[in-house]
């Protein structure tokens, strides 16, 4: 039992005060947990794009102050009444999504959208009691996707931690917990690109990256890579990409671009950038008979997107996905062995690390577009 189970631990926290201000690293106190709840001590935690897309608010609900994170590897502290499969000690992968294990979702091989504990970007509570463990002052503060990692403890439910292989590396597998399953996963579970078949990617920042490195490990005879960065060009070669595609470069719709260089079409398509005109490109850019394109960006609360029905009807498929269609519990330890067997790199993901106390240098990072994945040293 730790010597701290049972009560209120004070902590370092970086702490969101406001949209699109520094983070502020603040003394916080985080309360016990609660039933199916785990406390957990970060180790490493890594900056997604979700954290910077929420943190300058820009449409949706702003709540603040917050603490953001939810891509991290920690140990168990301490577990709430009613936590069974998870001990003090435990190496773990606090996860943005759950598993609750008993809904209809859960009990399906054919989703991972548990009905308890899929996504909520709105909730800033826990779902226990609907309050915050986190505050300072006897002020609350808000959570963030049920995770908030940029913290040197934190507090999930028991659904959203995915028990590891202790051996594992924390500050490479951590990444493990959002965009590189996110996208490998869309390929390898949704898009399922045959040995030999070409696969085009839009958007080549880590989700559209691990995408890639998804159609290379199935064999795809050629990767496309479509983004309107060029200085991406070249970090993409390493993960598989054999083809680039500049949208600004061209005056004709990408995907009419993309179909003339590959006699009708590719077999496969993955948008990873939210923008409902890459999804209408990547849908209309996969050839008749066969195609099929995979959405995995998340878009606009207010967009919409319209193809003509032939599109459909000439055999073409348009799937969606979240989290690359991983069950957390079930499916991410078995990535984190795959790691550890050498048939899976994540080090070339990983172009950054800071220190907790310079957190705000990989926003930095992020915003300028020179990162994939900076990950941040809680003990440092």
């Amino acid at each position: 039992m730790s010597s701290t189970a049972g009560q209120v631990i004070k902590c370092k926290a970086a702490v969101a005060w406001e949209a699109g201000k520094p983070l502020v690293i603040e003394e916080v106190e985080l309360a016990p947990p609660q039933a199916n709840e785990v406390r957990m001590k970060i180790l490493f935690t890594a900056l997604c794009h979700t954290d910077v897309y929420f943190w300058e608010a820009k449409g949706q609900t702003p709540m603040f102050p917050r603490i953001f994170g939810h891509e991290a590897g920690g140990i168990v502290e301490s577990v709430g009444e009613g936590v069974t499969e998870l001990q003090p000690g435990d190496h773990v992968l606090p996860i943005f999504t759950g598993e609750c294990g008993k809904c209809s979702h859960c009990k399906s091989e054919e989703s991972n959208l548990c009905d308890t504990l899929r996504i909520n970007t709105e909730r800033g509570v826990l779902l226990n009691d609907g309050k915050t463990r986190f505050s300072k002052n006897g002020q609350p503060i808000y959570h963030f996707l049920g995770t908030s990692t940029f913290s040197e403890y934190t507090i999930a439910h028991a659904g959203c931690v995915a028990k590891i292989n202790p051996e594992a590396p924390l500050d490479k597998v951590c990444v493990l917990s959002c965009g590189v399953s996110t996208g490998m996963g869309a390929t390898l579970n949704v898009a399922k690109p045959k040995k030999g078949q070409s696969v085009a990617v839009f958007g080549l920042g880590a989700v559209g990256l691990a995408a890639c490195e998804g159609a290379r490990m199935a064999g795809a005879g050629r990767i496309i890579g479509v983004d309107l960065n060029p200085d991406r060009f070249n970090e993409a070669k390493k993960f598989g990409v054999t083809d680039f595609v500049n949208p600004k470069d061209h005056d004709k719709p990408v995907q009419e671009v993309i179909a003339e260089m590959t006699n009708g079409g590719v077999d496969r398509a993955v948008e990873c950038t939210g923008s409902f005109q890459a999804m209408i490109s990547a849908f209309e850019c996969v050839h008749d008979g066969w195609g099929v394109a995979v959405l995995v960006g998340v878009p606009n609360k207010d967009d919409a997107f319209k193809t003509h029905p032939l599109n459909f009807l000439n055999e073409r498929t348009l799937k969606g996905t979240f989290f690359g269609n991983y069950k957390p519990r079930t499916d991410i330890p078995a990535r984190v062995e795959k790691y550890m067997q050498k048939e899976l790199e994540l080090e070339k993901f990983i172009t950054h690390s800071v220190p907790f106390s310079e957190i705000n240098k990989a926003f930095d990072y992020m915003l300028k577009g020179e990162s994939i994945r900076c990950v941040i040293r809680m003990d440092a």
